[in-house]
């Protein structure tokens, strides 16, 4: 039986041998999400954030057939430069890694690297969701139910607000996927602190959304929880000016027919162009301030542990 080729980058290898609080990162927001080189002074800021709120950064990728949590500064650069890395997900993570390839992790790849490393949570932009018009397309992101499977903490802005949020909800509730907003009732639609809609659960404190991570282990119940985290106010594109930018940015898309894995890249470059520059900002601020919770979240939960 072949091994799985996990390798465990230096600073990572040294934070479980002193069982320090770890947070997972994806890549697919450094390969596709973001323009070089502001990808990867993003990327290192992020990592840096972590560092900075008390725990250790493990970027996750697969680089030549090998799955990589943690990147060292070199692989981190090559990767930000890579125009051609595949985009990857939980139906051809395993493909590319048996095939020797490269490729960057979405929200659902990342999740099962970070579970494969023993890693419990995970700080992202935001999710992927079901698509408007999912109806007839039947777009629904793998996110969702990765979610539901796999158990580890995620910490975004809710899901990217090019979705359909409410159905999104529903879908999460079906697979019964706790939505925690963090710090308000409102469940946040990425660029805005507010979407309009409830969300089902709320928590004041990293403590009480750790708490809950460690009982559902306890219980044996299934799959992670979400943790929507507001952007902050000052970066914030509150939903009704950002809704008339969306709406366009889908037009757009049908019109050129895009689908698929391409959907989501094609919607927020048009959105950047559309903003000049000002979504790109707030993506990088939401960003950050979820590195930092997701830091707080992993490091209550390492307390945990050791009472």
């Amino acid at each position: 039986m072949t091994a799985l080729p996990l390798v465990l980058g230096a600073e990572v290898k040294q934070a479980k041998a002193d069982q320090a609080a770890i947070v997972a990162l994806e890549s697919t927001i450094i390969t596709h999400g973001m323009p070089w080189p502001r990808n990867l002074e993003t990327a290192r800021q992020v990592e840096q954030a972590v560092r900075d709120a008390g725990a250790v950064p493990a970027t996750i990728a697969v680089i030549e057939g090998q799955l990589h949590v943690g990147l060292d500064a070199d692989k981190l650069e090559a990767l930000a430069a890579m125009k051609n890395a595949a985009k990857l997900s939980r139906a051809d993570m395993a493909a590319c890694i048996a095939t020797g390839g490269t490729g960057a992790t979405t929200v659902a790849a990342t999740m099962i690297g970070a579970h494969l490393a023993g890693i419990e949570v995970f700080a992202t932009g935001g999710i992927g969701g079901v698509h408007r018009g999912a109806e007839l397309s039947f777009d629904i992101s793998a996110d969702l139910r990765e979610l539901a499977k796999t158990p580890v903490t995620v910490v975004g802005a809710g899901a990217k607000a090019i979705l359909d949020l409410p159905k999104t909800l529903e879908v999460l509730e079906t697979l019964g996927v706790p939505v925690i907003a963090f710090g308000q009732d409102g469940f946040p639609a990425f660029w805005a602190r507010e979407s309009g809609l409830q969300a089902p659960l709320r928590m004041d404190s990293a403590t009480d959304i750790a708490a809950a991570a460690r009982m559902r282990s306890e219980m044996g119940v299934e799959g992670g929880q979400l943790v929507a985290n507001p952007i902050p106010a000052e970066a914030e594109i509150p939903l009704a000016e950002i809704s008339s930018v969306i709406e366009q940015a889908l037009s757009a898309a049908q019109s050129a027919g895009i689908g698929g894995k391409a959907v989501t890249p094609f919607l927020l470059q048009h959105i950047f162009e559309a903003t000049q520059g000002r979504s790109l900002e707030a993506n990088i601020a939401l960003v950050l301030n979820n590195a930092r919770l997701g830091a707080e979240i992993a490091r209550a939960l390492r307390a945990i542990s050791r009472s």
